[in-house]
């Protein structure tokens, strides 16, 4: 998963960038902080919904009536940001401000829901599981597929993403990725296709159909195989013809793929407001770019597609302006923006409410989840080493959940409730079974006599010193340890605020904190918390260790088998209260803001944030 950051490069924000990456880095993150896995986020089992006329769930997108094109525009915007680049997954250019724009040019047969769910684009084309053992999928691309130049979507394009993942095969010397002196040639920032299915498409040259067999039976093979580039502008840019690369993947000719290189890292890359010719972008989704549309520092502007083979973008011109979040309620008020996703505190929500009746606000809870983590190592106090559960349990019993949902979070969104727990989320229809069959309440309210009878148990000496880390800057996060600190102050633990503005660098990694508190943001993911909790593994940063939660996780990752997965969350969720890993406090509070007269605006619990059906929007 991913440390989840508004403002800054963060893993796995977009299907048709990310999504890919066997573990997550942490951004600038005034918020959150990202889980293992192919995002930044929180691991997120898809929620049962009910099915929608085009066969989807009703977290997908709906259909909204839209049959044609209506002239003017719509104007959305993500951040700051400045766009920098048609290919959003080199280690230059991945930024939720690319994603946001990939996703309207970029599509594939897969996209996120609202609520967590994985969706299947059938515009797109179809995918099937073939077998289970191994795991094997037969993938489809409709004939009608086309990149706006004309040119027929097929296996090439798929066969050069699997490549720009797989360094093994094209750097010489370079032997099941052991080789610190070989540097693979392309600057993906993931290798999550060629790891997960070693093969890569297996298929004819130019051919709309393509099977990938999978390594593991990995129950988020969904999300492998993403929306791709264009292989034959890559090829065509670095004096190849498209079937004659094509080829040469598929016959591990390493030596011409080579000189597809140079290009793919750095040909789609732009200086601020100079596009290229528009030859060299081509888009497979509704919108593409618009000549002479980018104003650096300002505004990139898409115009809709009309070689899209599928329903009509709803606008004929899309603007992504860039926009600091302080500054975005005053430009929607001014009509600068139209849609605005602004950081959610409680000021900015009042801001956006008096603005008046012109403005509508909606606050959901997301798919990114606020959390506390122990240090487990053996010289921290929290470990089994020395105080063990029983200090840990003390912690818990002082830390006062309650009143910082109802202090910082409910005055945002009223609906908001204490998390119990880390594989769900409370909009989530399995919630409260997997609620009640791993945590008994326990530590629900703060219970200042019992935490001085576990902290005797333990046998540590008071007062406990206790650090809690989080990336410095964040007001919210300030607040929350102050209320920890006034509440197990009476208990016998000295907090204090450890905030840094490297937490993410340096203190979370080399476990220089007691507790930690910091968010994943979530996916559809099913075993991304995988690499979060089990042992050794590179996003378990307090080195925490069970055999037993080590043992489910192995089962729930290798397993196809809905129930199977189910059962083994209430497994894992158990285990982690029952050792106390450390607490989930809530889900985070999202805002969205619109101009009224925009229809179809959907707010999302998602990674891919409001702009996700951008698409469809409607300015009446």
């Amino acid at each position: 998963m991913k440390f989840r950051s508004k403002g800054a490069a963060v893993l796995g924000l977009a299907l048709s960038s990310a999504l890919m990456l066997g573990a997550c880095t942490s951004g600038q993150d005034p918020e959150t902080t990202p889980e293992p896995g192919t995002s930044d986020s929180a691991t997120m089992q898809t929620s049962e919904s009910a099915p929608t006329e085009t066969g989807g769930t009703t977290g997908c997108l709906q259909d909204v009536g839209i049959t044609e094109t209506t002239d003017g525009q719509v104007s959305f915007t993500a951040g700051p940001g400045n766009w920098s680049g048609y290919n959003s997954v080199t280690s230059a250019t991945y930024s939720t401000y690319n994603s946001v724009i990939a996703n309207q040019m970029f599509s594939g047969f897969v996209y996120f829901g609202t609520d967590g769910t994985i969706c299947e684009d059938k515009d797109f084309g179809s995918l099937e599981v073939v077998s289970e053992d191994p795991l094997q999928v037969k993938y489809t691309i409709s004939d009608a597929a086309v990149w706006s130049d004309g040119t027929p979507v097929t296996i090439n394009d798929f066969l050069l993403d699997y490549t720009a993942q797989n360094p093994e095969w094209l750097v010489p010397g370079y032997a099941n990725g052991k080789d610190e002196k070989a540097e693979p040639l392309f600057d993906h920032v993931s290798n999550s296709f060629a790891a997960d299915a070693p093969e890569g498409p297996e298929g004819e040259v130019g051919a709309k159909e393509f099977t990938v067999t999978f390594a593991n039976k990995n129950p988020d093979y969904k999300l492998i195989v993403t929306a791709p580039l264009p292989a034959h502008v890559a090829a065509k840019q670095s004096g190849l013809e498209p079937d004659a690369l094509a080829k040469a993947i598929l016959d591990r000719d390493a030596e011409t793929v080579k000189k597809v290189a140079k290009f793919w890292n750095t040909g789609w890359a732009y200086n601020p407001g100079e596009l290229p010719d528009l030859a060299q972008t081509p888009s497979s989704g509704r919108y593409i770019l618009k000549e002479g549309g980018w104003q650096a520092d300002t505004a990139l502007t898409l115009v809709a597609n009309d070689k899209y083979w599928g329903k009509p973008a709803g606008m004929k011109n899309m603007i992504f302006r860039f926009i600091d979040d302080a500054q975005m309620a005053q430009a929607l008020q001014n009509g600068d923006v139209q849609v605005i996703s602004p950081q959610a505190t409680v000021d900015t929500v009042a801001q956006l409410k008096n603005i008046g009746e012109s403005v509508k606000v909606d606050t959901n809870q997301t798919l990114t989840w606020e959390h506390i983590d122990f240090n487990f190592r053996d010289t921290n106090e929290f470990s089994d080493a020395k105080g063990g559960l029983a200090l840990r349990e003390a912690f818990a019993l002082c830390v006062p959940r309650q009143s910082i949902v109802d202090s910082l979070i409910k005055p945002i969104n009223p609906d908001a409730v204490v998390m119990n727990a880390r594989e769900r989320f409370p909009f989530q229809d399995d919630y409260a079974d997997v609620v009640k069959a791993s945590y008994d309440g326990r530590y629900d309210a703060v219970d200042i006599e019992a935490a001085k009878a576990k902290i005797a148990e333990s046998g540590v000496a008071t007062p406990v010193n206790v650090r809690i880390g989080y990336r410095a800057g964040n007001q919210r996060r300030a607040e929350t340890v102050a209320a920890i600190q006034a509440s197990c102050k009476d208990a016998g633990f000295n907090v204090t605020d450890n905030s840094s503005a490297d937490f993410f660098e340096k203190d979370l990694v080399n476990g220089d904190y007691e507790v930690a508190l910091f968010a994943w943001a979530g996916s559809g993911q099913i075993a991304s918390g995988q690499n979060i909790y089990s042992t050794g593994l590179p996003q378990n940063y307090g080195e925490y260790s069970n055999k037993d939660v080590d043992a489910a996780w192995k089962t729930l990752a290798g397993s196809l088998d809905k129930t199977v997965q189910e059962e083994q969350v209430k497994v894992i969720e158990k285990l982690l209260w029952d050792t106390l890993y450390g607490l989930p406090i809530y889900a985070h509070p999202g805002v969205v803001a619109y101009d009224s007269r925009v229809e179809n605006v959907r707010p999302t619990s998602g990674q891919d944030g409001v702009s996700w059906n951008g698409s469809q929007w409607v300015v009446k």
